[in-house]
């Protein structure tokens, strides 16, 4: 069974309360975003295997670790999902990156697929799917539909922001999926949005409204 991981560093929550104020601007907005995945990615890749690897120093030969197999696999959920994906190459610039495209249906609330492009060897990789709402739990369900329909098994989701009702839904289609939430908001209101939340995540990221 996967489990759930909700951030309690101080930097991660102090962060996410300069996201939530209206008065954030987008670039600082923007930055935020990065930012705060790059945290949350750092306890999400805590149990990567390592193995041992033999170097030398300018002083001596050593053994020291390398992150062991295909290594990692980065897969924003678009266009909201890229910004965390930044802060991610930040901390493993060699990490390849895939990408998911969907949408909400305004009116029915369900995700639409319109694009998915994945590393040929994705499979055979850790993969880090974001997105920084989990609000209803559609895209997130729909994205890893989408992996595991090409043999994808190794996967963890980040978020910035998760309504419980969204954690209960993807926790029941994926129950073998890793969920690491920077901060657990109180519910959905009624056209599917996140309270307290922070608004449209891709908006506030592109200046979009």
């Amino acid at each position: 069974m996967g489990k759930i991981t909700v951030m309690d560093h101080p930097l991660i929550q102090h962060k996410i309360g300069i996201m939530r104020m209206k008065s954030t601007s987008t670039k600082e907005f923007r930055d935020l975003v990065s930012e705060v995945a790059m945290l949350i990615y750092y306890e999400a890749s805590r149990n990567l295997v390592l193995a041992d690897k033999e170097i030398e120093t300018p002083l001596v030969k050593t053994t020291v670790k390398e992150i062991a197999g295909k290594k990692l696999c980065v897969v924003p959920i678009l266009r909201a999902g890229l910004h965390m994906a930044d802060g991610i190459l930040n901390l493993t610039p060699n990490a390849k990156v895939g990408h998911i495209g969907l949408y909400r249906d305004e009116n029915t609330l369900e995700p639409v697929e319109y694009f998915c492009k994945l590393p040929k060897d994705a499979a055979e990789r850790e993969i880090f799917v974001v997105d920084p709402m989990l609000a209803t739990g559609g895209s997130a369900i729909a994205a890893i539909d989408m992996l595991k329909k090409r043999d994808i098994t190794k996967i963890r989701f980040l978020c910035l922001i998760a309504a419980p009702e969204g954690v209960e839904k993807l926790k029941a289609a994926h129950p073998d999926v890793d969920l690491y939430i920077g901060a657990m908001d109180e519910r959905l209101n009624e056209n599917g949005y996140i309270l307290p939340g922070l608004g449209d995540a891709g908006d506030r990221i592109y200046g979009t409204k």
